[in-house]
């Protein structure tokens, strides 16, 4: 093997199967989904802030279609794709845009620099990129619950997850211009551990792990929903952090 190949973390297999899955669930009418509304109302903001009304965009992951859709209200010519229909660590084929956004995609990917330097390439002179995905300040209550499951041999269960940064780091070698990476917290509140679960693989977030770990048996399932729900507040309720991190370039 090349020493250069980047470990295999992720399964797109399994990334596309836990999408083909969300969205049997969002035919539900309380399916989750207000990470990505937050992701898509994000990305209008700023477009908004800079007064950018791109020409030709390319949308990765946003299985909501609303920025499509908002987008193409304003004028833009939209291509839309998610992790069924491209595959981010090989080159994109055909135009060059104006703007690229990537939404809770890339973070899950083997070669995250080179899904990076792919989508600079595609990108005209002056082109922008935006991606946003769930940072490493995320969930600490659901990782602290899956430690404690299995006190004595944890098993890797949870993806491992991108900080400011690294972030930085990771525009640079992809040769991005004017970069900004920023973060910002959502809270959402649980009653259950197993809530928390639903609306993890309600919005596509479920594990996509190479290395399928073994169901939890019912002793550590149980340790695991004790240790969550330690943090619940006075109302019987957990709140869980969100850290969506943005990751902004451009291409002089």
């Amino acid at each position: 093997m090349n020493s250069s190949t980047p470990p295999r973390i992720f399964s797109r297999e399994r990334r596309i199967a836990g999408l083909r899955r969300a969205r049997v669930r969002q035919a539900h009418r309380d399916a989750a989904r207000y990470i990505m509304d937050d992701m898509v109302e994000d990305i209008l903001d700023r477009l908004e802030f800079i007064r950018m009304s791109p020409e030709r965009v390319l949308v990765i992951g946003d299985w909501t279609g609303t920025l499509a859709l908002s987008l193409r209200g304003a004028g833009s010519t939209v291509v839309e794709h998610d992790v069924a229909t491209l595959d981010e660590e090989r080159p994109l084929e055909g135009e060059q845009f104006d703007l690229i956004v990537s939404l809770s995609s890339v973070d899950r990917v083997n070669d995250l620099p080179g899904a990076l330097l792919h989508m600079r390439n595609a990108l005209a002179d002056d082109g922008l990129m935006v991606a946003s995905f769930l940072g490493a300040g995320s969930l600490p209550n659901l990782r602290r619950a899956m430690i404690a499951s299995e006190p004595d041999r944890p098993t890797a269960r949870m993806h491992p997850l991108v900080d400011n940064q690294a972030a930085s780091a990771l525009l640079q070698r992809a040769l991005f211009k004017r970069q900004v990476v920023d973060s910002r917290r959502l809270t959402v509140s649980f009653a259950s551990l197993d809530r928390l679960v639903s609306d993890l693989r309600d919005q596509g977030l479920g594990s996509t792990l190479a290395n399928v770990p073994p169901p939890l048996g019912k002793r550590a399932k149980k340790r695991a929903d004790n240790a969550f729900m330690t943090a619940a507040n006075d109302k019987g309720r957990v709140l869980e952090t969100f850290e969506i991190l943005t990751l902004t370039g451009w291409k002089d």
